[in-house]
Order: structure tokens, then C-alpha cells, then sequence
């Protein structure tokens, strides 16, 4: 038994001395990325808050009442009826439990990590669309991102970029980023080869079946990306409170630090009802069929107007 253990062990790389794997990883971010880079990661920094602070000026601005009519109408526009209920309903508790003002920073730092992810997603998913090399050599990169737990990368991100809202969308966006570009190049694959080669008899350049044949055709697909960034965005809410950033994300994290169940239930609560309305929205917009009846702000206005043809009922 134990000729067969030292056999065992003699096939184990621990037995001959442990691979210094994190010091290798401590002198690349510590004594050659952050020394000679940093400058560079920070003026990376002033495009993400540009949008922050415009972003969060502008909703913290708008009166609650205005905001949540929008916010209902365009529920009922895209979603449906009992979409546009439960946001009115929604939006009304967050401000009834006192955390609209925090809902709004939470929402400016979505709405920037998703305009960034977005701004850079659409495009590389376009490109690996069309390169196959070029997917291939991105995958395992993405691959990464998505595993990686996110507490790991925010060592390297605060050394980098520092503490604040700031540092904490620009790790948003990068747990973010992958299903947009995963599936912006999901549907430009799956865009029938018979279309593409009709626009090309037709004499299509390359920019006309890329923006008149491809890109439409996928949008479903790159709508549910969209949407799965979204949701991800949301997600990393609570860790980026640990970095410095505020929001719902730092209610939570405090009642957590102080053992107060009901402050870290009311930054939880707001956060579930926020992504739930943004959820039901982006995805009605990415696929209308998920309306239900006729209850979409269109079909109302119509059958008020009598300009739509009556229901069963009515016949």
C-alpha cells in the first residue's frame, strides 16, 4: 500500500515544490502594470464618468411622479398592460420604503456599465462574427470573464483605478460584457447564408448586408444579449458597494456590516423590483410576442379611438 501512495505521489507536481503562480500574478498587476500603466487606466476613467454624473445629475432631477409616469408608459408601450401595473406599483414602493434617491444612483450606474458594454460589444460581436480567427482567439477570453468570480479582478481593479462609483461600473462592465457580444455574434451566424448571398447579387457592399440584411435579422438575438447584460450589470450592484460604489448596492452592503436584516432587505427588495421592471421591458423589446392580449398602449388608444375592431365580446 505504500509503494502504491509514493507512486502516486511521485505522478503529483506538488511533491517536487509548489508553482509561485501568485507571486507571478502579484509582480505583474503590482510591479509592472500598475507602475507603468495606471496613468493610463485612469484618463480611461473619464468617459465612464462623464456618463455617470450626467446620467445621475439628470435622474436624481426628475421629480418621482414624472419619472415613474414614464417609466409606466413605456411599460405599457413595449410590455403590455400588466407590466405597466406592476412598474407603477413597483416604483411606488421603492419610493414609499425611502430609497428612490438610492434606486436612481443604482440606476444611472446600470444604465452607464450598459451603454459602455454595448458601445464595445456590439462591435467585437460584429467582428467575431466575421472572423472566424478572431472568435476563436476571443472566446477563451470570454470564457474567463464569465467564471472568474468578480471579488477575484476587484484587487486588480482598485489598484488600477482606485475606489468609487467610478472603479465600480468600469468592473460592472467587464462582468458584464460577454453575453452581448456572445450574442451579437450568435446572430450574425445564424442569419440565413440564401439572404446574404441574394444581397449580394443584388450588388450589396459589405457596410449595406452588415446594417440591411444582418444586423436586423439578429437584432432578436442581440436584444436578448442586451438584456442578459442588464441583468448582469444588476447583479454586481451589491459587490461593487464593497469598492466604494453607492446605490442600493452600498444599502445593502451596510446593513449587512451592521447586522440590520431590515436596511439590507430594503436595498435587496429595491434592486429585485428595479431589474424585474427593466427585465419585463428590454425584453418585450427584443421580442414583441411576449405582449400579452391587446393591452399595449397602441391597441388601447385604438379601441378607445374606435378605430380598432371590437374584441369577441363586443361582437
Amino acid at each position: 500500500m505504500a509503494e502504491h501512495t509514493g507512486l502516486i505521489e511521485w505522478f503529483s507536481p506538488s511533491t517536487y515544490g509548489k508553482l509561485p503562480f501568485d507571486d507571478w500574478v502579484e509582480w505583474v498587476v503590482r510591479d509592472w502594470l500598475v507602475p507603468n500603466f495606471r496613468p493610463a487606466f485612469q484618463a480611461m476613467q473619464w468617459p465612464v464618468d462623464q456618463v455617470l454624473r450626467g446620467l445621475d445629475a439628470g435622474l436624481q432631477a426628475i421629480p418621482f411622479p414624472i419619472f415613474a409616469l414614464v417609466l409606466v408608459i413605456a411599460a405599457w408601450r413595449f410590455a403590455g398592460g400588466g407590466v405597466a401595473i406592476f412598474t407603477l406599483l413597483a416604483m411606488l414602493f421603492i419610493d414609499a420604503i425611502g430609497v428612490w434617491a438610492e434606486t436612481m444612483t443604482t440606476l444611472s450606474m446600470i444604465l452607464t456599465a450598459v451603454f459602455f458594454c454595448a458601445i464595445a460589444g456590439i462591435p467585437l460581436g460584429i467582428a467575431a462574427a466575421r472572423n472566424d480567427r478572431f472568435a476563436t482567439t476571443i472566446r477563451p477570453v470570454l470564457d474567463i470573464m464569465q467564471t472568474i468570480p468578480p471579488f477575484v479582478y476587484l484587487v486588480p481593479i482598485v489598484m488600477l483605478f482606485g475606489v468609487g462609483m467610478v472603479p465600480g461600473v468600469i468592473a460592472t462592465i467587464i462582468f458584464a460584457l460577454p453575453p452581448i457580444i456572445r450574442l451579437t455574434n450568435l446572430g450574425i451566424r445564424q442569419v440565413r447564408e440564401e439572404l446574404v448571398e441574394a444581397a449580394v447579387a443584388f450588388g450589396s457592399t459589405p457596410k449595406q448586408i452588415l446594417f440591411e440584411v444582418q444586423l436586423p435579422l439578429a437584432l432578436r438575438t442581440i436584444m436578448a444579449g442586451l438584456n442578459q447584460t442588464l441583468m448582469l450589470a444588476l447583479s454586481m450592484a451589491v459587490i461593487a458597494a464593497l469598492i466604494g460604489a453607492g446605490g442600493l448596492g452600498l444599502t445593502v452592503f451596510t446593513g449587512l456590516g451592521r447586522l440590520d436584516v431590515g436596511r439590507a432587505a430594503v436595498g435587496g427588495v429595491g434592486i429585485v423590483l428595479i431589474a424585474i421592471v427593466l427585465d419585463r421591458i428590454t425584453q418585450a423589446l427584443g421580442d414583441p410576442s411576449l405582449r400579452k392580449g391587446d393591452w399595449t398602449f397602441n391597441g388601447t388608444a385604438k379601441r378607445l379611438l374606435g378605430l380598432a375592431p371590437p374584441g369577441p365580446a363586443q361582437r
